[in-house]
């Protein structure tokens, strides 16, 4: 049950998130309460820094594709799916 109420504090919560990072999933919350609460290491800081360059990388990921896909069409067909 704590760890519901963490995941749903955690995720109603108003924080701003940095325009270049994606917004916290689920997952990754899951893993930095594992983290920072059920699990304490020594390491903190190397966790913390893992995840926000995991974000950041997610995020140009994310962008790049966009472009990609909205770049020039393919001249290879002109196959339209109805939806």
């Amino acid at each position: 049950m704590l760890a519901y109420a963490f995941l749903t504090a955690t995720e109603r919560a108003e924080t701003t998130t940095p325009p270049d990072l994606i917004a916290l999933t689920c997952n990754e919350i899951h893993r930095l309460f594992n983290t920072l609460i059920v699990e304490p290491i020594q390491d903190l800081r190397h966790r913390l820094h893992w995840s926000t360059r995991r974000r950041r990388h997610q995020h140009r990921a994310r962008t790049s594709h966009y472009q990609r896909r909205q770049a020039t069409p393919t001249k290879d067909h002109e196959l339209r799916l109805p939806y």
